[in-house]
């Protein structure tokens, strides 16, 4: 079973945080009534772009809290 080191980690948050920033981007470009299809799983479901970037911003800030977690144990 192969351990995850804490800046292997940190490595995958920093990506995560760069993927919902620029998701972040694109739905903001978009009118927030239009309907999208949004990834949960292995499933697409539709939604509206308001939700789905409710949905990025929390995925954001969930990333960050952990980055920061991560950065103050070193």
């Amino acid at each position: 079973m192969a351990t995850t080191t804490s800046s292997d980690r940190e490595f995958e948050l920093e990506k995560e945080i760069k993927r919902q920033e620029v998701s972040l981007d694109e739905l903001s470009s978009l009118s927030s009534s239009r309907s999208i299809y949004q990834k949960n799983g292995n499933l697409f479901f539709l939604t509206s772009a308001e939700k789905a970037k409710i949905s990025a911003q929390k995925q954001l800030d969930y990333a960050k809290s952990e980055i920061n977690k991560i950065r103050l144990q070193k």
